[in-house]
């Protein structure tokens, strides 16, 4: 599964594995993809340096690369406070009362939610970005668009490529005339936030809309079948996020969403505004019903949404209250049906491509792989 861009960053194999957790992304790169570390839950800068350390010293020489949420549109003199006191006294109530109706336990005194607004900034991520540059990344995506031109140039004088995931045409035109080297297509079956256009006609579209740079394809794609047919529309290579929830290096802390995981079919997501005010595709569950109910409040745009429920989530994601407990995900879930090693994944992918190939062959008339 070889590709120019695969050949170019010494990769074996055209699969990008997006990932949070450390020893995923190491896996990733080990068995012959580019593992892509996510950086916004790392606030501190010293958190990352420990990750990134650990990645470095179990990848086996391998290139990884970074995952940043940089906004396209800076926002300057506003705190985390004052983003607060907008959100409406009604909506509070809301989280009160449905977490009440589910008996969800508060935390502890002085223990923190885990999504903050802080992990969202412009300088939050500059600053993971002081830190990442002092490794040997290969790649750095900005999942909300085109990164800020410094910030790109100062990548390229570093012989980093960069990248950024763009959900239309149009998205994709722009981040090519920002300078931007690789645009990641991600269609509306991916897991997170994602537009509305699907991976089959979004992924052609986007590789017309910016040739000759290379284009990704991200979105309801979990078998070596689904990365030929990514291939054959042009992608040179794809982006996988959701695929690794279920591996065994990944580190949920919860066996129940695992469960949830693993029992879920193609059809048991959602895209909801509920987690962050912006359309994510995610497990549905009661939570995302109560927010999705027209007889409710709605939901409030991005960051407050976030900051609404970020203690909420917490909490129900501590307790594990099975009902109202998620994940983002993407429609792949489906596939998703047994807890394996990323090595595994890989094999899988790999057979189910060459087995692609040679259908396709088989078709055209040419001889089967040897």
């Amino acid at each position: 599964m070889q590709t120019e861009l695969s050949k170019q960053l010494g990769i074996e194999h055209a699969i990008f594995g997006f990932t949070p957790f450390p020893a995923v992304a190491a896996a990733i790169s080990r068995a012959g993809g580019l593992g892509v570390l996510g950086a916004v839950r790392y606030t501190a800068p010293d958190d990352l340096r420990r990750d990134l350390d650990w990645i470095e010293a179990n990848v086996d020489g391998r290139p990884y690369g970074l995952d940043v949420v940089m906004p396209a549109k800076k926002v300057e003199g506003v705190s985390e406070a004052d983003v607060e006191a907008m959100i409406p006294e009604g909506h509070r109530q809301f989280v009160a009362d449905t977490l009440a109706k589910y008996g969800v336990p508060g935390l502890a005194e002085g223990e923190a939610a885990g999504w903050r607004i802080t992990g969202w900034m412009e300088e939050v991520a500059r600053t993971q970005l002081d830190v990442a540059f002092g490794y040997p990344i290969r790649l750095l995506a900005n999942a909300l668009g085109s990164p800020p031109a410094d910030v790109v140039r100062r990548a390229h004088e570093q012989g980093v490529l960069v990248a950024a995931l763009a959900g239309s045409a149009r998205h994709a035109r722009k981040h090519a005339e920002a300078g931007i080297d690789v645009v990641v297509a991600q269609g509306y079956e991916a897991g997170g936030h994602t537009g509305e256009i699907a991976s089959m006609v979004l992924t052609p579209e986007v590789v017309d809309a910016v040739d000759p740079l290379p284009v990704l394809a991200a979105g309801g794609i979990g078998s070596g079948q689904q990365v030929a047919a990514a291939l054959s529309l042009g992608a040179q290579g794809v982006w996988l996020g959701s695929l690794w929830l279920t591996v065994t290096e990944a580190d949920l802390h919860s066996t129940a969403v695992t469960r949830k995981l693993l029992a879920a079919g193609s059809g048991d997501t959602v895209r909801s505004r509920a987690l962050t005010g912006k359309p994510a595709r995610q497990l549905r569950t009661e939570w995302t019903d109560a927010w999705d109910d027209p007889h409710g409040p709605g939901t409030l745009p991005m960051p407050l949404q976030g900051l609404l429920v970020a203690e909420a989530v917490s909490r129900i994601q501590k307790y594990e209250v099975e009902p109202l407990l998620g994940t983002p995900v993407g429609q792949i879930v489906g596939r998703m049906n047994s807890e394996r090693s990323v090595q595994a994944v890989f094999d899988d992918l790999t057979r189910g491509f060459e087995h692609a190939v040679d259908r396709i062959n088989r078709i055209a008339g040419r001889s089967a792989r040897p």
